[in-house]
């Protein structure tokens, strides 16, 4: 009989966009946090907080808010990645895709690639490529997602994947052929 983690492993190979769930390791994603400790805690504070009343005026449909909010937020902390990421998603709300995406790359380039802003900044970026289909740059944006740990990333790099999805057809195949083989009729 199979055990949890057979069966997730499983799942995985034959629907690779459907989640792993909380399968004992094999969903391991450590919680990212985003690297603040060179950061003066009175302007980070600030930051923060415009950065919380931004979202909550996005939310709400104010958008004008939200950037002016973001804006505030960069022009106190110009080196922090979080902000440029709130921004981009703003941009993007307002219909700005190359306002956006510039964003999203001062948001990779600031966090070095790692961390929790440079994770959702490639999930952003994968998205906003996908939807102008540059399929390829929009995997490798969700790719790099993946690795740090965004499961979502994850589902979307293997969906743009064709050979991945061959082969996880293929394999599908034979595993249900043998576990439920043709009988030959008998004359």
């Amino acid at each position: 009989m199979a055990s949890a983690h057979d069966r997730a492993v499983l799942q995985a190979i034959f629907t690779p966009t459907s989640p792993f769930g909380d399968v004992p390791a094999l969903n391991q994603e450590e919680e990212l946090a985003d690297d603040d400790s060179g950061f003066d805690a009175e302007l980070l504070k600030q930051a923060r907080e415009l950065e919380i009343r931004g979202v909550s005026a996005a939310e709400a449909g104010d958008l004008q808010t939200a950037l002016q909010q973001f804006s505030q937020a960069i022009q106190i902390l110009p080196v922090r990645a979080s902000a440029y990421n709130n921004r981009a998603q703003a941009l993007r709300l307002q219909g700005d895709t190359a306002g956006a995406l510039e964003d999203l790359g001062l948001a990779i380039s600031l966090s070095g690639g790692s961390g929790r802003a440079a994770c959702q900044a490639f999930v952003q970026r994968g998205l906003l490529l996908r939807l102008s289909c540059q399929d390829d740059e929009a995997r490798a944006s969700f790719e790099k997602a993946a690795a740090l740990g965004s499961e979502f990333a994850r589902q979307q790099a293997v969906a743009l994947n064709p050979y991945a999805a061959l082969c996880n057809r293929m394999l599908s195949e034979v595993i249900n052929k043998l576990r439920d083989p043709e009988v030959p009729e008998t004359q």
